[in-house]
Order: C-alpha cells, then sequence, then structure tokens
C-alpha cells in the first residue's frame, strides 16, 4: 500500500509575523510568533498567554522552580499586523508577478 503524503495547509499566519491578539485573555496585545503548531492550528506568541508552569528538580536544578512562558493561541484568535501600516489586516492570497501565490493585504491592497 501507498501512504499519500499529508499536503501542508496554507495559513494566513507564519512563523516571524507579528500579530495582533483578538481575544482571549491577552486580547490586544501585539507580538512576534515564534512558533508555529501546524498540526494543533496554533502558534506561540512573543508576549502573550503567559502561563506558570511549575519545573521539578533535576539535575540541572535541585531545587526546580517555577517559569513564566508562552502558551500556544489557536490561529482564530490571531491577526496579522500589515508591516506598511502597523496596524491589524485581513490577508487575501494572490499571484505576484513572478507568477507565485503571495499573501496580500486587504486593506493596503498590497503584497506581504
Amino acid at each position: 500500500m501507498d501512504k499519500k503524503k499529508k499536503m501542508q495547509p496554507k495559513f494566513h499566519i507564519r512563523s516571524g509575523d507579528t500579530v495582533k491578539v483578538i481575544s482571549g485573555n491577552s486580547k490586544g496585545k501585539t507580538g512576534k510568533v515564534v512558533a508555529m503548531q501546524v498540526d494543533k492550528e496554533r502558534a506561540i506568541v512573543e508576549g502573550a498567554n503567559m502561563i506558570t508552569k511549575h519545573l521539578k528538580p533535576n539535575a540541572n536544578n535541585p531545587q526546580g522552580s517555577i517559569e513564566k512562558r508562552e502558551a500556544s493561541i489557536h490561529l482564530s484568535n490571531l491577526m496579522l499586523v500589515d508591516p506598511a501600516t502597523g496596524e491589524p489586516t485581513r490577508t487575501g492570497r494572490r499571484l505576484n508577478d513572478a507568477g507565485k501565490l503571495q499573501r496580500y493585504s486587504k486593506k493596503t491592497d498590497k503584497f506581504i
């Protein structure tokens, strides 16, 4: 039997983008996308959705510790910030001059 390769979905946000949180505990915060969890459709945003993580004692850290870290946020709760204007915008996909699909801002109608 031949296993079919699963297609990588296309999202409106990529790792490295600046986004604004539009709902949830961190509503209104902006930050850079540090990592994407493609299978769960979630992203980790720098400085948003902070949680407290209790770490067990181990050889490197015999006391154990409590640290603050970012938790993931569902992509539906994030909106891309347009690099040209600095405002959140909806995105679409359009063919560029080279004939490749590229994201564009629906507010300014320019490629991102």
